[in-house]
């Protein structure tokens, strides 16, 4: 179950609260920052961009993968080597067959499938090859979808960039009406901020955020790999915990 990642929300309100307190402590309005124009240039700009960029199903994944940063999946190593040193133990006592009910109760399709062919009694090394191609192919989705966050955080400044020319344009093209040349700069201005600000304070971080879960995610797969190779040689379970142990920072 995941669990709430205060951190991450700390950190976001942090970064826009500072632009806001800084604006106002220059004597600014917040008001001056909300500009509908400039935000649907930049963010409808950058998710078009990504779009193009990213087939639907990476992008798709990307998107719900981007909730990690406020709920990540619960990750604990320990338990996970404490579990494969249980099952180390009732192999050797009562044969590989004894983890078959294991097999069949476990949710994590990775494990699931790892301890079938442990089961089927496949050849240590056959075990770790088929493993590993799932769990690469798993990881390489993973990291696409990831990078789904990290194009947007280069697209974005480009988009603002073009929404503040796009407001440029505008001031010159009514110099004439001194009324209406505000609201052109104003767009100009905040366009850029809002596409820096976009892809410093929220795209990136994302993508960085997200990329630490991925690497995290790969060690309990080494994890898991590792211990079953282990049971499947025969190996003694204190050996097996303590090379497992070696996993954990």
């Amino acid at each position: 179950m995941a669990r709430l990642d205060l951190n991450s929300i700390a950190g976001l309100v942090l970064a826009m609260g500072a632009i806001v307190v800084g604006q106002v402590l220059e004597g600014g309005r917040f008001g001056s920052l909300l500009q509908i124009t400039a935000f649907v240039i930049v963010v409808g700009g950058t998710l078009g961009a990504v779009l193009v960029q990213s087939p639907v199903k990476i992008f798709v994944s990307g998107m719900k993968m981007g909730l990690w940063v406020f709920l990540p999946p619960l990750l604990l190593p320990q338990p996970l080597v404490r579990q494969i040193v249980d099952w180390s133990h009732i192999s050797r006592r009562e044969g590989l067959l004894a983890l078959e009910p294991y097999a069949e109760a476990i949710t994590d399709s990775l494990a699931k499938r790892g301890l079938q062919l442990l089961v089927d009694g496949s050849d240590p090394e056959k075990l770790r090859e088929a493993i590993e191609v799932e769990m690469v192919a798993f990881e390489d989705l993973q990291r696409q979808a990831a990078r789904v966050w990290e194009a947007a955080g280069g697209y974005a400044p480009t988009i603002g960039i073009l929404g503040a020319v796009l407001g440029l344009i505008h001031v010159m093209e009514n110099l004439s009406d001194p009324a209406r040349l505000g609201s052109g700069i104003a767009v100009a201005f905040v366009a850029t901020v809002y596409g820096v600000g976009l892809a410093n304070l929220v795209f990136l971080p994302i993508a960085n955020k997200l990329k630490a879960i991925i690497a995290q995610q790969a060690v309990m797969s080494e994890i898991l790999v590792d211990g079953l190779v282990a049971i499947a040689n025969g190996e003694n379970p204190r050996i097996i915990e303590t090379r497992l142990q070696g996993y954990i920072v």
